[in-house]
């Protein structure tokens, strides 16, 4: 397996710590189900075709009902690019707006994966910020059917999370919402390690 690690926030800590500790304190890690969270926005683990499909995609699209896949259809009939995301409104979810997130599938981490992770990520903030949503809760994208090995992916999304947070202030809270055990254990132990590599610098 071969993935370069992501760009960490610690190479930026010297020039703004402080905007740094305050993105850290706004993100989180929970198990749970994210069709269920009551936030402003969630992320939506899309494919390219924004066609629904398995996972927390086909979770979310059953959740919400067929009136955010005919505004799929409607206003983005050519899809999405990967590392890139398109909004839809919430329907029947709890939420106010669904975030279509395109991560990369793994292809053994040589071909741009990382870097297209952490588009993924920072693509779907600036959207959510555009709109004026201000809570927000993401899945693991990519680290299900796509196949992204969940420790890096982990380090790439909380990485990605935290370096865009930093300047995005009206942004008051990013939660990551982790169907499984080991996906919750795995990413509260990455953002536990970037949380004591920021302080100790």
């Amino acid at each position: 397996m071969s993935e370069s690690r992501p760009e960490h926030p610690k190479r930026f800590v010297s020039e703004s710590d402080s905007n740094l500790r305050r993105a850290l304190a706004r993100l989180s890690c929970e198990r749970g189900d994210i069709t269920g969270v009551d936030v402003d926005a969630i992320g939506n683990a899309a494919n390219a075709e924004l066609a629904g499909g398995g996972g927390v995609d086909g979770a979310i699209h059953r959740a919400a009902g067929p009136g955010m896949m005919r505004e799929l259809t409607e206003r983005y009939p050519r899809g999405c690019s990967t590392g890139e995301c398109v909004i839809t409104a919430g329907y029947d979810l709890p939420a106010r707006f669904v975030l279509h997130c395109v991560g990369p599938i793994w292809r053994g981490g040589d071909h741009g994966e990382s870097a297209q992770l952490a588009s993924t990520y920072r693509s779907a903030l600036a959207l959510a910020e555009s709109v004026g949503a201000t809570t927000l809760a993401f899945p693991a994208i990519s680290a299900g059917i796509y196949g992204y090995p969940h420790r890096p992916s982990a380090d790439v999304a909380l990485s990605a999370l935290a370096l865009d947070l930093a300047s995005r202030p009206s942004i008051e809270s990013v939660r990551m919402i982790l169907f499984s055990e080991e996906l919750h254990r795995i990413y509260s132990t990455a953002l536990a390690e970037l949380a004591r590599t920021i302080s100790a610098s």
